[in-house]
């Protein structure tokens, strides 16, 4: 231990400012640990996971009494240093706001009794931390300054009330790397504090004091310390090392590698603590600095940013490389403009980061040169690079899984400090070789999760806010603990006679399995839509069809098919949850009393239909039990909250929507997916609608186009008239020519759209036709299908129904 002394206030050194291992400990404004250094774990024997969030009384020293068989002359009186005598208990309390210090006696397991120095500083400012302990073993201190004559009677830690001596700047960057859980700013605010409430020291007499500098290994005596210079010029000179050199290099080998080690599994620990590719690429560029590295940045392949599948081939010149993150010690915005996150680049085959890349091992530069800076410089257009990486130490490292490189890192040393060495690199490659499996298992994770999600969105419809008569509002939740893909669906189909059916089911069980019967099954309710079956019989030919398919799996479904002519809701259910039906007259909502039903695949088991009468601006809700099933609590509690929150008022559907998630999705403990339908049944006033019975004489074709100008003057239509007269004219004229008897019906209904429907009771459906010049027939269904806005047919229990819709003119 080098000493040196204080004469009037002013503190010299006899040879170099004193080091010693430290202990770092944080206590934040509870009391609990929220930062255990390395050097903390060696010094009070507890690891990192056994000290984060206890109490720091219990870890400590918190008593600075010596053992009844000391010899208190050993250690001094504490009150005479500076008036600092308090227990480190006083300063763990929060009781003194000034530094203080002091000695204990601590026993820690395997080590018997260890004489424990410390120093203990008050913190301020918006962070959460309350006081930093540095803590010193000063049995170690007197075993490697002087194993025979430690050449002093008393060691007692102190402070310097000033920093007027060599050293002051070696805390400041040294600080910083032993808490390295804190960001820049943190540490540099502890490191000025320190400062300005004085340096620590020790104390071996009442004059003399040595300023105390972290270190990161055990501390030496000069005269080993000339030992290595010796040996260092040897091995320059080309001479063979001293013997006497030989053990103390094994013990620095030693300690350099053991420390490598805690600093891998240091950082193993702090990378890779989610799947989510962004957050697992900050943890590995804040992993590195600052202990490792003063500036960090990522980049990795285009086809790993954008959640693609593994990259192919080797990276070349035309190879994209995203900066995905840029860590540094630098003042805060310096690299921001110059090297921004998110820019994308190729790299030059002159550059080291594209030898580092296609080779796959690490690059060491000990020192980037002006002409290497001004290469590197000319990648970068309008943007003068050089200040930021000329005169820097820098080591590039790939990332890399599988044999593949998924990118690399460029750690870049401040001018000032130690270059990269041989040891550095292959710190960095095992760094790497971590860093890049664990961004492989987020990258392949992300890749999986868009899979699934587009999966996902193929299955479920992209539902028109805005159908006949009704508004629309969806939502889908995937489970959050059982994959991103389900059996859940919700879907709406047009029918005839400005109808629309409502769809909303779940097929149990989770993953692709699920998800692919989901969507045979959703697939097979818009075939039998469209055929306009009846809700019971459609969910009978359901049942049916997952009987084919195999009796692996079941699935409930709601089928409802709304007529906003007749205000009525024609609801089947299997096995479904029921829905909620809020009324818009008084705000009251309730589960509609349906028959349950039997799941489908049950097989044989009969469905049964009801009607509901509604009213315009009730609100139907039809949701999966996902959203209302909770474990350990009874559905009963789900089913009241859905009622309750479908009757909160909101300013718009999705406001609606949003609500009913918000008060049934914060409960916590949701595993399974879930979809949600919500339909404002708007009617359509009895004005919008108009009908005629044409007779089946050829001349009530005329009829037929008479009555559908009048009413399209009367409704301001008038503009759709010719348009509306021709089509007409080629529908009328087909019923009447292939009806059995029955007199043709003519409707047309005014909503967002004008539909025009012509029935008739014939069975045969009419299909587009492919008419030659010379053909009497088969042209009437081209001009609708070239004309209309939408055009279909559809049976019905009489016979059939053909319907056209044309585009309101815009007001």
């Amino acid at each position: 231990m080098n000493r040196g002394t204080e004469r009037d206030g002013a503190v010299t050194e006899h040879a170099a400012s004193g080091r010693i291992p430290l202990a770092v400990v944080v206590v934040d404004r509870e009391g609990l640990v929220s930062h255990w250094s390395s050097g903390a774990r060696r010094l009070f024997g507890a690891t990192k996971e056994e000290a984060l969030g206890r109490p720091a009384v219990d870890l400590l020293p918190v008593s600075g009494a010596l053992p009844e068989d000391d010899d208190p002359s050993l250690y001094g009186a504490y009150g005479a240093y500076d008036g600092l005598g308090h227990d480190l208990e006083t300063s763990l309390d929060g009781r003194l706001y000034y530094p203080a210090a002091g000695r204990a006696r601590l026993t820690v397991p395997e080590r018997d009794r260890v004489d424990v120095l410390w120093w203990a500083y008050p913190l301020i400012g918006p962070g959460p931390e309350r006081l930093l302990v540095l803590g010193a073993d000063v049995g170690r201190l007197r075993q490697e300054d002087g194993e025979d004559d430690p050449g002093f009677d008393r060691v007692a830690p102190g402070f310097a009330l000033h920093t007027d001596f060599p050293g002051a700047e070696d805390l400041a960057g040294k600080l910083p790397e032993i808490l390295p859980s804190m960001s820049v700013d943190e540490s540099a605010r502890i490191v000025g504090q320190i400062l300005e409430l004085g340096y620590p020291v020790l104390e071996f007499s009442q004059n003399d004091r040595v300023p105390v500098t972290p270190d990161w290994g055990v501390p030496r005596r000069v005269e080993r310390r000339a030992r290595r210079e010796r040996a260092a010029q040897a091995a320059a000179q080309g001479l063979p090392i001293p013997r006497e050199h030989s053990d103390e290099a094994e013990d620095l080998e030693y300690t350099a590698v053991r420390e490598r080690l805690e600093f891998l599994n240091e950082v193993s620990g702090r990378i890779g603590t989610s799947l989510d590719l962004s957050r697992t690429i900050v943890e590995v560029s804040r992993a590195v600095v600052p202990r490792f590295t003063d500036v960090a940045g990522t980049y990795l392949r285009e086809q790993v940013v954008a959640g693609e599948g593994f990259p192919d081939g080797a990276p070349d010149t035309t190879t994209m490389w995203h900066r995905v993150a840029v860590e540094h010690t630098d003042e805060p915005g310096r690299w921001d403009d110059v090297v921004p996150v998110g820019e994308a680049m190729p790299f030059p085959a002159h550059t080291p980061f594209f030898q580092c890349m296609t080779s796959g091992e690490p690059v060491l530069v000990p020192r980037i040169s002006e002409q290497m800076g001004h290469a590197i410089a000319s990648q970068f257009e309008k943007r003068d690079i050089r200040p930021l990486i000329t005169g820097r130490s820098m080591l590039v490292v790939p990332l890399k899984a599988r044999n593949v490189v998924l990118g690399f890192m460029i750690l870049l040393r401040h001018p000032e400090r130690v270059e990269f060495n041989d040891m550095d690199r292959v710190t960095g490659a095992e760094l790497a070789a971590r860093a890049g499996l664990v961004l492989d298992n987020a990258r392949m994770y992300t890749y999986q999760e868009s899979v699934a999600e587009t999966l996902q969105d193929s299955m479920l419809p992209h539902i028109p806010p805005r159908m006949a008569g009704c508004d629309i509002a969806t939502r889908y939740l995937p489970g959050t603990l059982l994959g991103r893909v389900g059996g859940d669906w919700f879907d709406s189909v047009k029918l005839p006679g400005a109808r629309t059916a409502l769809v909303v089911g779940d097929v149990m069980g989770h993953g692709l399995n699920s998800a692919a019967m989901m969507g045979q099954l959703r697939t097979a309710v818009q075939t039998m839509a469209a055929l306009d079956l009846p809700p019971a019989q459609l969910l009978r030919n359901l049942d049916d069809l997952a009987q084919r398919l195999g009796d692996t799996y079941l699935a409930t479904c709601l089928y409802a098919v709304y007529d906003p002519i007749a205000s009525e809701l024609h609801i089947a259910n299997a096995g479904h949850i029921p829905p909620v039906l809020v009324r818009a007259g008084d705000g009251r909502s309730e589960l509609l009393d349906l028959p349950t039903g039997a799941p489908i695949g049950v097989g044989g088991v009969p469905f049964e239909a009801v009607r509901v009468r509604v009213q315009p601006g009730d609100r139907l809700v039809m949701c999966t039990d996902g959203l209302v099933e909770m474990r350990g609590e009874d559905i009963g509690v789900g089913l009241a909250t859905l009622c309750e929150s479908a009757a909160h008022p909101a300013a718009s559907m999705d406001d609606a929507c949003d609500t009913i998630i918000r008060a049934l999705n914060t409960r916590g403990g949701r595993k399974d997916d879930v979809a949600l339908l919500m339909a404002r049944l708007n009617g359509i006033e009895p004005e919008d609608v108009a009908s005629w019975c044409i007779g089946l004489d050829p001349e009530e074709v005329g009829r037929a186009r008479a009555v559908v100008r009048e009413q399209l003057h009367d409704w301001g239509l008038a503009r759709l008239a010719d348009t509306a007269e021709l089509l007409v004219s080629e529908l009328v004229t087909n019923a009447v020519r292939h009806s059995h008897g029955r007199p043709v019906e003519l409707r047309l209904v005014r909503g967002d759209t004008l539909l025009c429907e012509v029935d008739d009771d014939d069975h045969d459906l009419p299909t587009l036709l492919s008419a030659g010049p010379f053909d009497d027939a088969g042209r009437g269904l081209r001009v609708v299908s070239m004309l209309a806005r939408e055009w279909g047919t559809s049976r019905t229990s009489a016979g059939k129904t053909v319907w056209f819709e044309l585009t309101l003119p815009r007001r």
